[in-house]
C-alpha cells in the first residue's frame, strides 16, 4: 500500500500539497519531519509533513518526496496548532507562517540547475595530531624527531606540538629532547586546534604542511556547536525592596500558583493566566521578572522572555546571566541563521535552554513544558510584524502559544496599551501597579519649552532652544551624559525648491526621497532607492534647494559644532543596523566614551544609562501630527520612555520638551506622568470613533502596477463587503504612502464588533477576494490583510 503525505511548503498559497512517500522511507517519515520535493517544473522546495494516510488523491498526478531530511520531527504537535490559529486569526497561509518561523537553513531550496541552496552546515573545527604509528611507538617518535636536525623550525615545531599534546616522554631541553628518551607516552592525549596551536606558537601554516606532508601529523576536522559553553560566574538574586516584594506577591495572588502572600493587605483574587505590570520607569520591574523566572525554573518549566526590540537584548542578556548562567539562550534575527538553526535543535534536545530571551521569532521554537511567558515593554508597535506575511501581533501570539501549557503570561511596561490597561481595569487581567522608582529614586523634572515663541523671537539656534543649550552646557561640565531624541533619521527629511516648491520623490514610492549628508545621496526609507543630490531643480533650474526637516544626522553636525569638544554618537538604523553596532554604541556609553548621545525611538526602549542626567526632546510635535487614532498615545509613550531614561543613580534628572503647542492636551500629561489622564481621553475618542480597544480592526489591502486599475477593483471589493457588513466597511482610501516599489496600494477598513464571529468575517473576506480575483482585469491585483494592525 502505496503511503502519501501532505506537505506545508513555504509559499503564499492557502493549500496543502500531497506527494508519495518511497517504500524505503514509509516507517521512518513522520509528522512534522522535513521532505525536499519538487514543484512544478524546476524547482525544490523543504515542506513539512502535516498528515500521513494511504488515500489515493484524485484529479492529479502525484509526485515522489526526493528527499527525507529527518526521521524525527522538528515541529511538534502545538507548534502546528499555533500556526493553524495563526493562519486562521491572521488570514494568512500556513507555508507563509513556515517561511516566518523556520530559519532559513531548515527549509533548503533551489532549483534543477543549481540543486540545493540554504542548506544549514554543521560549524567544523580543524584538529591536529600525531600520526600513527607515533601515538603508540616511541622509537618510532624519537626517529621522527632525529630525522628533522637540518629542518629545526619544523622540530621546533613538533617538539611545542608534542607538549601541547600532553606527550611527556621528553625534558624541555631541545637536545636533550632529540637525544634522551624517559617515561611513557601519556595515552589520554587532548586534540590540538589547528587554529589555537599556530597562535600560540606563532608559527607559520607552511611549516606545519611540511610535518602534515611528511606524514608526521595529520589534520581532520570535527563537527562542534556555535553556541556558547563559556562558564559564568553566578552572582545571588539581589533581594526586593518593599514595593517589589509586594508587586511579586500581587502577581503570585493573581496567579494563584498554589502559594498565599503572607502580606495581609492583599486580598485573594481570582486566577488569572494574565497580568499586567504597570511599572514607572527604573522601578526595578526587570529583578521582579528574575524572582519570577527562578521559581518557574525550580518547578522545571521553561521561560519565554520577549522584548520588542534587539536592542534591548544586550543589557537584559548580561542581568540575566550573571543570575541563570548558561541556562539562558538567546534567539532572534540579527543572529546568523545558522546559530538559530542550532538553538532550534537543541530546543528539540533532551536538554533544552530552559530560558529564552528574544524577540518576536523566539516564540516560533519548539517548546516543550512552557511554564512563564514575559513581554515586557508590553506597549511597543515593535512587536507587530508588517512584513511580509504573515502580519501577526507577538503580544497576542504568545499569549495564545501560553494557554496551550496553561502557562502564565506578564506583561510589563511604564505606558501600558491602551487595550491591555482597559482589559486589566475590567478584571480580564490582572494588574499591579509599582509606583515609585527603585531606592527611592525621583521622577525627572519635565520641563515644557515653547519653540513657536522662541522661533518667533529669532532665539533659537538651529535645532536648539537656549535653555536646552544651557542645561547641555552644564552637564557636560559636571560629566554626566546627555541623550536627545528625534524620531527621524538623516539629515533633513526632504530637500525643497525655494522657486517653485518641488521636491524629489522616489521613482518607486509615493514618499519624498530623504538627505543623508555623510553619503551625500538622497535615499528612500522603504524601497532603499538611492539617487545623487540634485545641483538645481529639475522643473524650473533655480540653484536654490533647501532643506526641510530635521533629522538624526543634522542634529549630530548641529551638536558638534555647539560643542566640538564633546564625544557625540548618533543611534539609529544607519549607524546601528547590526547586533555589533548596538552593543559598541551601548558599551561606548557605558564605559563613559560618550557624552551626547543621539537618537531615534531605539534610545527609549527600557535601556538602563546609569549617567545621563539631561534628555532633550527636541521635537515633540511631529509625533502628536502624525495621521493615525494611535499617534497621541504613542506620543504619550515614546516622551514619557525617553523621559525615563533620566536621573539614574542618585541624582534626579532633567528632560526639556521642545514644541509649538505648549498647552496641548498630550504634553501636559507627559509633564505630570499622568497615564490615567490619557488613558480616560483615549477611551471617550475611541469609543465615539469606533477604534480598539472597543472594535477589532482589520486592514484590507490592495496592490497593482496600474493605479486605475488598483483604483476599480478596491471601489469594487468595498462595495461587495458593505453588502454582507453594512456599516462596518470604510473607503477606499489611499494609505499614508500610496505607492511602493512601483505598486500603487489602496486601503480598505473594516471595523468589527468584538462579539462578531471570526468565522463569519473570515469567509465572507474569503468570498469577496474570489469574487474579484475571478474577474480578468482584476486576476493580477495583489490583495493581503493586516489584522488587529498598529
Amino acid at each position: 500500500m502505496t503511503t502519501y503525505a501532505e506537505l506545508i511548503l513555504p509559499l503564499p498559497l492557502s493549500q496543502c500539497f500531497t506527494y508519495s512517500v518511497p517504500e524505503e522511507w514509509a516507517h521512518n517519515i513522520h509528522i512534522g519531519c522535513r521532505v525536499v520535493v519538487s514543484f512544478g517544473k524546476r524547482k525544490f522546495y523543504t515542506g513539512i509533513v502535516c498528515r500521513i494516510h494511504s488515500t489515493l488523491p484524485e484529479g492529479f498526478k502525484v509526485k515522489p518526496i526526493t528527499a527525507l531530511l529527518d526521521t524525527e520531527p522538528i515541529l511538534l504537535p502545538l507548534q502546528f496548532k499555533l500556526w493553524d490559529w495563526m493562519a486562521y486569526y491572521y488570514l494568512s497561509s500556513l507555508g507563509e507562517i513556515m517561511k516566518a518561523a523556520l530559519p532559513s537553513g531548515l527549509k533548503p531550496e533551489g532549483d534543477s540547475e543549481n540543486g540545493i541552496l540554504g542548506s544549514y552546515r554543521p560549524h567544523t573545527k580543524t584538529m591536529l595530531s600525531l600520526c600513527s604509528p607515533f601515538n603508540e611507538d616511541e622509537q618510532a617518535l624519537q626517529t621522527a624527531i632525529d630525522s628533522l636536525k637540518r629542518a629545526q623550525k619544523q622540530q621546533e615545531l613538533l617538539l611545542s606540538f608534542l607538549d601541547l599534546y600532553r606527550y611527556k616522554a621528553f625534558s624541555s631541553d631541545l637536545s636533550e629532547k632529540s637525544q634522551q628518551k624517559t617515561g611513557q607516552i601519556i595515552s589520554e592525549n587532548i586534540p590540538i586546534s589547528r587554529h589555537s596551536f599556530l597562535a600560540q606558537t606563532g608559527a607559520s601554516s607552511s611549516i606545519l604542511l611540511q610535518l602534515l606532508k611528511r606524514g608526521i601529523l595529520e589534520q581532520y576536522e570535527i563537527e562542534c556547536g556555535r553556541l556558547s559553553t563559556e562558564d559564568f560566574k553566578i552572582q545571588a538574586i539581589q533581594p526586593l525592596n518593599i514595593a517589589q516584594e509586594e508587586a511579586l506577591n500581587q502577581i503570585k495572588e493573581i496567579f494563584c500558583d498554589g502559594k498565599t502572600s503572607d502580606n495581609l493587605n492583599i486580598k485573594p483574587q481570582t486566577p488569572k493566566q494574565i497580568c499586567l505590570l504597570h511599572g514607572v520607569t527604573s522601578s526595578g520591574k526587570t529583578e521582579i521578572y528574575i524572582h519570577l523566572i527562578e521559581e518557574a525554573l525550580k518547578q522545571e518549566k521553561q521561560v519565554l522572555y520577549l522584548l520588542p526590540e534587539i536592542a534591548l537584548t544586550t543589557q537584559i542578556t548580561e542581568r540575566l546571566k550573571r543570575v541563570f548562567g548558561n541556562k539562558i539562550g538567546i534567539y532572534h534575527s540579527k543572529f546568523s541563521d545558522e546559530m538559530r538553526v542550532e538553538i532550534w535543535q537543541k530546543q528539540l534536545s533532551n536538554h533544552p535552554y530552559p530560558l529564552i530571551l528574544g524577540a518576536r521569532s523566539a516564540l516560533f521554537l519548539p517548546w516543550k513544558d512552557l511554564g512563564l511567558v514575559i513581554i515586557d515593554e508590553e506597549h511597543e508597535n515593535s512587536f507587530k510584524q508588517y512584513d511580509p506575511s504573515p502580519r501577526y501581533h507577538a503580544k497576542h501570539t504568545a499569549m495564545m502559544l501560553a494557554s496551550y501549557f496553561n502557562a502564565k503570561v506578564l506583561l510589563g511596561s511604564a505606558t501600558p496599551s491602551i487595550e491591555s490597561y482597559q482589559l486589566a481595569k475590567e478584571g480580564k487581567y490582572g494588574l499591579v501597579t509599582l509606583s515609585e522608582r527603585y531606592q527611592g529614586l525621583k521622577l525627572p523634572t519635565i520641563i515644557p519649552i515653547d519653540i513657536k515663541e522662541l522661533r518667533h523671537k529669532k532665539m533659537m539656534n538651529g535645532s536648539f532652544s537656549p535653555v536646552l543649550l544651557e542645561a547641555i552646557h552644564e552637564a557636560l561640565i559636571r560629566k554626566e551624559q546627555i541623550l536627545l531624541f528625534q524620531n527621524r533619521r538623516g539629515f533633513s527629511p526632504m530637500i525643497e525648491c525655494k522657486n517653485c516648491g518641488w521636491v524629489p520623490r522616489c521613482k518607486n514610492c509615493d514618499v519624498s526621497l530623504t538627505y543623508h549628508k555623510s553619503a551625500n545621496l538622497l535615499t528612500c526609507h522603504y524601497c532603499g532607492y538611492t539617487e545623487s543630490v540634485p545641483t538645481k531643480c529639475p522643473a524650473c533650474e533655480e540653484t536654490k534647494l533647501v532643506r526641510q526637516g530635521i533629522g538624526t544626522e543634522r542634529i549630530e553636525d548641529e551638536i558638534s559644532s555647539l560643542f566640538p569638544d564633546a564625544r557625540i554618537t548618533r543611534m539609529d538604523m544607519d549607524t546601528a543596523h547590526t547586533r555589533t553596532q548596538y552593543e559598541q554604541i551601548l558599551s561606548d556609553l557605558e564605559n563613559r566614551k560618550v557624552d551626547i548621545l543621539i537618537g531615534t525611538q531605539m534610545i527609549s526602549k527600557g535601556l538602563d544609562f546609569d549617567h545621563v542626567s539631561t534628555v532633550g526632546i527636541l521635537d515633540a510635535d511631529t509625533m502628536l501630527n502624525f495621521p493615525d487614532f494611535r499617534a497621541h498615545e504613542r506620543a504619550f509613550q515614546l516622551m514619557a520612555q525617553v523621559a525615563g531614561r533620566a536621573g539614574r543613580k542618585d541624582k534626579q534628572g532633567t528632560v526639556f520638551v521642545q514644541t509649538r503647542s505648549i498647552n496641548h492636551p498630550i504634553i501636559q500629561q507627559v509633564i505630570q506622568y499622568n497615564y490615567e489622564a490619557l488613558y480616560k481621553d483615549q477611551l471617550e475618542e475611541r469609543a465615539l470613533f469606533h477604534y480598539p480597544p472597543y472594535y477589532r480592526l482589520i486592514y484590507l489591502y490592495l496592490k497593482h502596477r496600474d493605479r486605475h486599475i488598483v483604483e476599480e477593483a478596491t471601489v469594487h471589493i468595498a462595495s461587495l463587503l458593505r453588502t454582507y457588513l453594512p456599516g462596518r466597511v470604510m473607503g477606499p482610501v489611499e494609505p499614508v504612502v500610496a505607492r511602493v516599489q512601483q505598486l500603487f496600494i489602496r486601503q480598505v477598513v473594516i471595523k468589527m464588533e468584538h462579539e462578531a464571529s471570526v468565522d463569519q468575517t473570515r469567509q465572507l473576506l474569503h468570498y469577496a477576494q474570489q469574487e474579484l480575483l475571478s474577474h480578468p482585469s482584476y486576476k493580477s491585483v495583489i490583495i493581503y490583510y493586516d489584522v488587529d494592525p498598529m
